[in-house]
């Protein structure tokens, strides 16, 4: 098996609400953690890479140090401890406007305990005496303290270059050869199952629904191929939105299936399909992502098989009745990376251009088998095909009239392509244009 090339990790780290993620968003210069006024909103690791010229290094979000309660708590502890532990660079962020408070001496401790680098940082030095405020954290005993303002990007580029001090020039990290999106409602176990792909509690289970929050990349390799499954948040209805997190959440899980090369959309074994999937599966068709409905939780399933159940999904979610169904156990790691290769499959799928000849010889069969009839005294015609796009295939018909077409026979010709071309497992999109109008 392939060993991954290791990129230098840089972990920001620092009690609650210093404004870890604001700084991690402005470091990268895009909004990739969400963002809120209240602690305890990031609870997993948040990881992307960052380049500076020949320098490439992997930048780590985590929650925040010294949360006590739950278990949730106990496993955003455990996973700010594998950050540090997988660091070779940390930034330390304290909050000006607070001051130095027990907390901030508490974290100290335990990176004492590293013999790693660590760059202090008093954020939220958003004017010229809060800056000078900075001097307080020298108590620390880990040198001055670099007031930033995360909020407003004041000497951000100042601590990129502290950053970029420590680390070693390389080579650019190999890129996935392909991004999975795992979808689903709350609880059907997406993270469990981004966890059995990566070989590792990468991100955080427990049995409370709704704890991820944010998408999370998780590169993880089969063989010699490294591709990136995105965990995303758990979806309820709109009319049961808490809060703003779980407003961002659903806008990431909707940026990942966007994003994403294919999908994964989970259903739980053990429960009825809901109006969540449905909408999930529509909105995955919608933005004509290929997609492979997974059945978690099959262990758990009891007395029925696996054709009725099919049988099931596919007369609940007909916007997908063409996407293939496997069945899984991810707390078992059970058929987990066979749906992997399912995924590879329609990628492969995706990528197919058929000739413009091949592709109107079937419209023409198509034509002769099915007329789409007359609609209004007028006769719809359909003068040739291309397909315009990959990955999503868009087949293009110059017609007489797109309004003489019905719903029904558009439908008719999608499952004609399907049956003839090699895209039988992933969505087609057909676009209709008049002649006449492109050539005016």
């Amino acid at each position: 098996m392939l060993v991954p090339t290791r990129l230098q990790s840089v972990a920001i780290v620092g009690r609650p609400n210093v404004g870890k993620s604001t700084l991690f968003n402005r470091l990268l210069g895009r909004r990739v953690a969400i963002v809120e006024r209240f602690p305890g909103v990031t609870r997993d690791r948040i990881t992307s890479v960052l380049q500076r010229g020949n320098i490439f290094f992997e930048l780590t979000d985590t929650g925040g140090i010294g949360q006590a309660g739950d278990e949730t708590a106990l496993k955003v502890t455990q996973q700010i401890e594998a950050a540090i532990e997988e660091a070779d660079v940390l930034v330390f962020v304290t909050d000006v406007r607070e001051g130095l408070v027990p907390l901030d001496e508490m974290v100290v401790l335990k990176l004492r305990k590293t013999s790693k680098p660590v760059i202090l940082v008093a954020n939220k030095a958003d004017t010229r005496q809060l800056e000078a405020d900075a001097v307080q954290f020298h108590k620390l005993g880990l040198g001055e303290a670099l007031p930033v303002s995360a909020l407003e990007g004041r000497a951000v580029e100042e601590l990129l270059a502290r950053i970029l001090e420590k680390i070693p020039a390389g080579e650019a990290p190999p890129a996935p050869q392909m991004s999975v999106a795992i979808v689903g409602r709350r609880n059907v176990g997406k993270s469990t199952f981004v966890n059995a792909l990566a070989g590792k509690e990468r991100v955080i289970v427990t049995p409370k629904p709704g704890t991820t929050r944010d998408a999370i990349e998780v590169p993880f390799y089969k063989g010699t191929k490294l591709f990136l499954a995105v965990d995303t948040a758990g979806i309820r209805k709109k009319t049961k939105l808490e809060d703003s997190v779980e407003f961002f959440a659903r806008c990431r899980q909707e940026s990942a299936i966007r994003k994403a090369d294919v999908t994964l959309l989970l259903l739980d074994a053990t429960q009825t399909i809901s109006r969540v999937d449905k909408k999930l599966a529509q909105f995955v068709l919608s933005e004509g992502k290929p997609c492979v409905i997974v059945v978690n939780k099959w262990d758990l399933a009891k007395g029925v098989q696996t054709e009725e159940f099919a049988r099931y999904v596919r007369a609940l979610l007909p916007a997908l009745r063409f996407a293939p169904i496997i069945f899984t156990s991810a707390l078992k790691k059970t058929h987990v990376f066979d749906a992997v290769e399912l995924t590879r499959s329609l990628f492969e799928q995706g990528k197919h251009r058929v000739p413009t000849a091949k592709l109107n010889r079937i419209v023409q069969e198509a034509l002769s088998r099915r007329s789409p009839g007359v609609r209004g005294g007028a006769l719809p015609k359909i003068f040739y095909a291309t397909q315009a796009e990959t990955s999503s295939p868009t087949i293009v018909l110059f017609v007489n009239n797109p309004s003489l077409f019905s719903a029904g026979y558009l439908r008719y010709l999608e499952n004609f392509f399907r049956n003839n071309l090699p895209f039988s497992e992933i969505p087609i999109r057909l676009k209709l244009r008049s002649r006449e109008r492109e050539k005016r």
